[in-house]
């Protein structure tokens, strides 16, 4: 297998324990606009949360990524196969899936490589569907703190193709039939403690800690904590979601 940009595998357990999930209405809004219900191949799956969702759909889920230790703490599901593979060298029969689904990580492929894939795996009129979400929202003022922390404190620490997820992949390369689609959000409702957790699996998080032998995410909880309000204190937040989708 081809070398990739890891970024997760070392905080994989902590990545299936905070990642938020995708809404089932974006599944259920994508099972009507794509024909074709048999096979679906999941690339750059992760832990499988968006693989768990499409089993309502779809009689076989294929569910690759090239993290071991993701696929490690992927959830099981007897109509889910999961595999160690490349996005850009997918070891499946051509004209195999009726749909493609890329959640979070369309940014960390060859995209040349991996479109060459897609188009020879999709079925005739088989579709592709990748999505992205980029920061979340709270309040105004916890909303301005974390941009803060995003931009000035992890500023130097994000991979180059963060900035594809910046602008909700709207400059994105995306040659394929593409349809027009709706806005999706995710929702949860989360104490500090929880959103906390979710900072630490950011690749810049990482990165920083590798850099300078500590997390930053102790100091800019602690700092946060007078806007956000007591450690049981939930607050509802939201990321929107933004994709695209394209037909063969």
């Amino acid at each position: 297998m081809s070398s990739f940009p890891d970024h997760f595998s070392r905080s994989a357990a902590s990545y299936a324990a905070h990642r938020p999930t995708y809404p089932q209405s974006l599944y259920e809004w994508l099972a009507n606009a794509v024909k074709g219900h048999e096979r679906v191949w999941d690339c750059g799956t992760g832990n499988g949360q968006a693989a768990v969702a499409l089993t309502s759909y779809y009689s076989e889920v294929v569910a690759t990524d090239p993290s071991h230790a993701q696929l490690l703490n992927a959830v099981r599901h007897d109509r889910i196969r999961y595999a160690v593979m490349t996005a850009e060298a997918a070891a499946l029969a051509s004209q195999s899936v009726d749909l493609i689904t890329v959640a979070q990580a369309l940014h960390w492929f060859e995209l040349p490589r991996f479109y060459q894939e897609a188009r020879r795996i999709l079925a005739p009129g088989g579709s592709l569907a990748v999505w992205t979400y980029n920061l979340i929202s709270v309040t105004p003022e916890i909303d301005a703190l974390i941009r803060a922390f995003y931009r000035v404190t992890l500023g130097g620490y994000w991979p180059k193709e963060r900035a594809l997820v910046e602008v909700g992949y709207s400059g994105l390369n995306f040659p394929f039939d593409e349809q027009k689609t709706p806005t999706f959000e995710m929702e949860r409702n989360w104490t500090l403690q929880q959103f906390s957790g979710y900072l630490e699996t950011w690749s810049a998080v990482s990165s920083y800690r590798d850099a300078n032998g500590e997390s930053p995410v102790g100091r800019f909880v602690a700092g946060l904590r007078q806007a956000w309000g007591e450690d049981d204190t939930a607050r509802r937040v939201t990321w929107p979601i933004e994709l695209r989708l394209g037909t063969v």
